[in-house]
């Protein structure tokens, strides 16, 4: 498979001296095209860390880390806010729905930062929302859906811009036990059937067993890298700070 986040040593360090923070200590990850990634460890691990920096949404202190062969390191603001909105889509345990805008709008809204023409953006929205079995929904407003299509119409929303990667982040925290499972479901299928890239943030155990691959943190390191065909544990770490 080909490679398409390389991460080498990342450590984020906050504060100088005592009140030094270690979020990150040494951090090595590769994900390849067409994984599912759940990013598990208990509150303070680095895990939300992690996912910030593979977002692009913060910086580390040291290391490297490449997308699509690219070093994030070494782009400017502007740049990285290019990359974010071609490269990446992102999936909140929130929704983040605009309130007053129906669906197809919603999933409209990446592209339209992108400059793409309006009929574009449209067929491209009404074909993301298809994906998730929500085109008979397009012109309802978020409180005339459920939690569950919400969360639908914030997949789409990342999917529109075909991006190299989703992150999504706790996506099922705020559902039920059916729902969530629903969610799961898609993610599995958009991943499964469609080789959609997915990095996914969650501290249920039952939800990352979807995954095909989990990895747990710990004091800001990575301790255990399982896939369902075989276990590979990191060593222990002999230091280290929460995040």
């Amino acid at each position: 498979m080909t490679t398409l986040v390389e991460i080498r040593d990342i450590r984020k360090v906050y504060g100088h001296g005592e009140t030094e923070v270690r979020a990150l200590d040494g951090v090595s990850l590769d994900i390849a095209e067409g994984d599912f990634v759940a990013v598990m460890g208990p509150s303070g691990s680095g895990k939300s860390t992690f996912m910030n920096i593979l977002g692009c949404l913060d910086v580390p202190t040291a290391g490297s880390y490449r997308l699509r062969g690219i070093e994030i390191g070494k782009l400017d603001r502007d740049t990285l806010a290019l990359l974010r909105r071609h490269q990446l889509g992102f999936v909140f345990q929130g929704f983040n729905l605009l309130a007053r805008t129906s669906a197809l709008e919603n999933c409209e809204l990446p592209l339209l930062y992108q400059g793409v023409p309006g009929a574009e953006r449209r067929k491209r929205a009404m074909e993301a929302l298809d994906r998730v079995g929500l085109a008979n929904r397009a012109h309802h407003l978020p409180n005339e859906l459920s939690g569950g299509q919400q969360q639908r119409v914030a997949i789409a929303r990342a999917l529109v811009s075909r991006p190299a990667v989703i992150l999504a982040d706790e996506p099922t925290g705020n559902l039920d036990s059916t729902r969530s499972e629903e969610i799961m479901k898609l993610l599995v299928e958009l991943n499964d059937k469609q080789r959609i890239t997915i990095a996914m943030v969650t501290h249920e155990p039952d939800m990352a067993a979807y995954a095909r691959r989990v990895v747990i943190f710990k004091d800001g390191r990575v301790v255990s890298d399982e896939r369902k065909s075989g276990v590979v544990h990191a060593p222990l770490p002999e230091q280290g700070g929460a995040a």
